[in-house]
């Protein structure tokens, strides 16, 4: 919910900023009940955002506990030091993150390696052949998008 309705942007605005954003910050809660943020690579398809990570680590404990999740793109910004704010925008998902497996996995890794590494395809899918067992791949299943931006 966006308290500053002025900034507030249309659902069709902020899955753009989602779309075009260059990373992510991924919120989870421990066990501990301590929130936790990491910014990840991912790509959006169809109805999900994917990343990919290590087979272990926080962020995959964390989401073992509770996989409620919330994502956080920030696109273009700057400094208006003269008026003490900023020009921003920003998208903020709800969703529910659970690990992909088989077709899903792979078209994740490619999604990934076509965004980040355009040009550089056939030897990224060497790359994901490679370390296929050595990753994991979660999905964040959409529950509510937000948007807000002052421009």
């Amino acid at each position: 919910m966006v308290r500053r309705i002025d900034r507030q942007i249309t659902e069709a605005e902020a899955l753009a900023i989602l779309r075009a954003g260059e990373y992510g910050v991924l919120s989870t809660v421990s066990i501990q009940g301590r929130p936790y943020g990491v910014p990840v690579n991912y790509c959006v398809l169809d109805d999900g955002i994917f990343f990919h990570c290590a087979v272990e680590g926080v962020k995959l404990e964390n989401i073992e506990h509770s996989p409620e999740v919330s994502f956080c793109v920030v696109g273009a910004t700057e400094v208006l030091p003269g008026e003490f704010g900023t020009r921003y925008e920003s998208c903020v998902v709800e969703g529910h993150a659970s690990e992909a497996f088989g077709d899903e996995k792979q078209r994740a890794l490619e999604g990934i390696v076509g965004r980040y590494s355009r040009g550089f395809e056939a030897q990224g899918m060497r790359y994901i052949d490679g370390l296929r067992d050595q990753t994991r791949v979660f999905k964040i299943s959409v529950v509510a998008v937000s948007g807000k931006a002052r421009r």
